[in-house]
């Protein structure tokens, strides 16, 4: 089974999209003039999707954020910006990717040029493979960062940028024209420090890349959230968005710290980092903000085993930050949400995957996470041995 990832637009004459053979169902991506307004699932029959289904459903999943964006517009409710936009470096954090990271230097190149500077960051190479990617372009800087784990990496590219915010880019994903000015735009305010963006699926080739598109998506909707510390507790940070298309604030890091490099791909907790930065952030009451026009397309992992051991990762990772919010900050609150999260959340799902449900998650799946769950505080104390925690400068 595969899905055929479809791009249309409302404001453009639509037609049938044919020679989809090879594939079963449809993930649509709708956009009005340009901008991605909402998304709907389909079936594919007779290898085609009629241009009469794509204006029908595509019009009632873009009904909620157009009817959002003429109200703004009435009400006025959208200001001129009065602060000049941010300066930018676009940062890739890779480790042995070469070609997932010569589709998105490709994609990067086109779209900053030579006005914003790009890096490379290559954690703890064991070969020159990424190094030849990059040296294919001149504008773009290549940096070696021999401590491992993808946090190191993050905090390497914010100590090389001279500019106001950095840009970071998976390795896997492949940003459109706009991004970055899209990102930047974001920074409205003196206390906005962070803002994450759409992150759409770039294919869905595999049971494994549909299941997670349509379980796990990486993108938060097509209406712009602001979090600020008064109404978004650092707890539920995880909403904010996801660290493959994120831009950070390099004074707002020198206050509240850098990466965590306990955390994430790399150490023994796998994942994290992310949400525990935007956390630290609300707590030292900056703002954030989901930004869905900052639009990136994102590889997911192509093979069952990698996508139960990504999902093992994400509990890890989860119970990991969890647990060093608790023994070094005192947050008992944590230990609310982790049992609410448990009894709420993962023990009806696995509940259902063991009997079977087909709305369950796959049963494989279910156990891997809570496997995940089960490792998470031993890996933050094993991570924390060997790391020092984040201090500002």
């Amino acid at each position: 089974m595969a899905a055929a990832v479809i791009d249309i637009d409302l404001s453009n004459d639509l037609e049938d999209v044919t020679d989809l053979d090879r594939y079963t169902d449809a993930y649509v991506l709708v956009r009005f003039h340009g901008r991605p307004v909402g998304h709907f699932w389909t079936q594919v029959r007779n290898a085609r999707v009629p241009a009469g289904e794509l204006s029908r459903e595509g019009l009632k999943a873009a009904l909620p954020a157009l009817s959002r964006q003429w109200l703004e517009r009435q009400l006025r409710w959208t200001s001129p910006r009065t602060r000049p936009l941010p300066s930018a470096t676009v940062a890739i954090c890779t480790r042995e990717r070469p070609d997932d990271l010569a589709r998105a230097l490709r994609a990067v190149t086109r779209m900053a040029g030579r006005e914003h500077a790009v890096i490379v960051v290559d954690n703890r190479p064991s070969n020159d493979a990424t190094a030849q990617v990059v040296a294919a372009h001149p504008h773009v800087r290549y940096i070696r960062e021999d401590t491992r784990g993808l946090n190191a990496a993050r905090n390497r590219a914010l100590r090389e940028a001279a500019t106001d915010i950095v840009a970071f880019c998976d390795d896997d994903a492949t940003p459109e024209d706009g991004w970055i000015e899209a990102l930047r735009e974001a920074f409205d305010h003196r206390l906005m420090a962070c803002a994450t963006g759409l992150t759409l699926p770039l294919e869905l080739e595999t049971p494994a890349q549909e299941w997670f598109e349509r379980s796990s998506p990486f993108g938060r909707g097509y209406f712009r959230h602001e979090f600020d510390p008064l109404h978004c507790s650092p707890q539920s940070a995880g909403q904010v968005g996801a660290g493959a298309n994120m831009a950070i604030r390099r004074d707002a890091v020198a206050v509240a710290g850098p990466f965590d490099e306990r955390l994430d791909a790399g150490t023994p907790t796998r994942s994290g980092g992310d949400h525990e930065m935007f956390a630290r952030l609300l707590a030292h009451g900056y703002r954030l903000v989901y930004e869905p026009a900052a639009v990136s397309w994102h590889r997911h992992r192509r093979t069952w085993p990698e996508l139960r051991d990504t999902i093992e990762g994400y509990g890890t990772g989860v119970y990991a930050m969890w647990t060093g919010r608790v023994i070094e900050h005192g947050e008992l609150a944590v230990l609310k949400q982790a049992v609410r999260w448990f009894v709420g959340v993962q023990l009806p799902q696995l509940a259902k995957a063991l009997a079977g449900r087909p709305d369950a998650m796959p049963r494989d799946l279910a156990l891997a996470e809570l496997a995940g769950c089960a490792k998470g505080p031993l890996a933050w104390i094993a991570s924390a041995r060997t790391r020092r925690a984040p201090r500002a400068a």
